[in-house]
């Protein structure tokens, strides 16, 4: 089943957090802290982390998946954070399965990215591209001009969490690049609708994905100044907004 990490008070509100392509779910644990109410739940989906990496690794597979581990840790119904694909993932499980998800924290969601786009960050993850140290893929994030206000120490915690040395010697990122190149196809489809509960948006001022925030009741729309990475490039004022959110 999922690898799945948890922070926070073990009776506490559930908080079920899902990371962008890429990525894993230990990029929760300093929005985690922020909570100390809650019962916190990140989880790594097929193709992540230290999840199983076989496929499928399609948008339905993963709501699978993820329902399957929440009901094997006694969850029922939860507030639903999603980052970038997350946000893709916590939309659609919002629509599958009403009765599971409370409320949406959408941060900086890819519910759609125009098919060329989408191609051309498939074509990136075709690429091996491996370091010689962590300090070396360190400093190839921060140059990459994705990240804006991002401290070097969140990412150092990324390299510690998050990359795997491999037999060759040179150090990776752990995922699965045909699940990364899947994810990228599923993000091509047609946007969802928006979720029908209580939804919190969070965008980031300087991000690659062009989002409007519609005029809808149930949603509240925050913007913070930094990019894409709202949890790096702006932590403090990301945890802000959803612990108000939350209250």
């Amino acid at each position: 089943m999922l690898d799945a990490l948890e922070w926070g008070e073990p009776s506490g509100r559930p908080v079920v957090c899902l990371h962008g392509v890429t990525g894993h779910g230990g990029r929760f644990a300093r929005l985690a802290r922020r909570l100390p109410a809650s019962r916190v739940l990140g989880i790594s989906y097929r193709g992540h982390g230290h999840s199983p990496w076989e496929p499928p690794w399609t948008v339905a597979q993963h709501l699978l998946d993820i329902r399957k581990t929440v009901a094997e840790r006694g969850i029922e119904r939860a507030v639903f954070v999603g980052h970038s694909f997350g946000g893709l993932l916590v939309t659609e499980l919002a629509a599958a399965a009403p009765e599971l998800v409370e409320r949406a924290v959408l941060l900086d969601p890819a519910l759609h990215v125009d098919p060329e786009v989408a191609l051309e960050r498939a074509e990136l993850a075709r690429e091996d591209v491996s370091f010689a140290s962590p300090d070396e893929a360190i400093e190839a994030r921060l140059s990459d001009g994705s990240l804006h206000t991002t401290p070097r120490e969140l990412l150092e915690e990324e390299a510690a969490d998050h990359l795997d040395r491999s037999s060759d010697g040179r150090y990776r990122w752990r995922f699965c690049k045909p699940a990364v190149i899947t994810a990228w196809s599923e993000m091509a489809r047609p946007a969802p609708a928006w979720p029908s509960c209580l939804t919190l948006l969070v965008l980031g001022a300087r991000s690659w994905i062009p989002i409007e925030a519609p005029v809808l009741g149930q949603l509240e729309s925050v913007t913070v100044p930094g990019g894409h990475s709202v949890l790096w490039d702006d932590l403090d004022a990301t945890a802000a907004a959803v612990a108000t959110f939350l209250a």
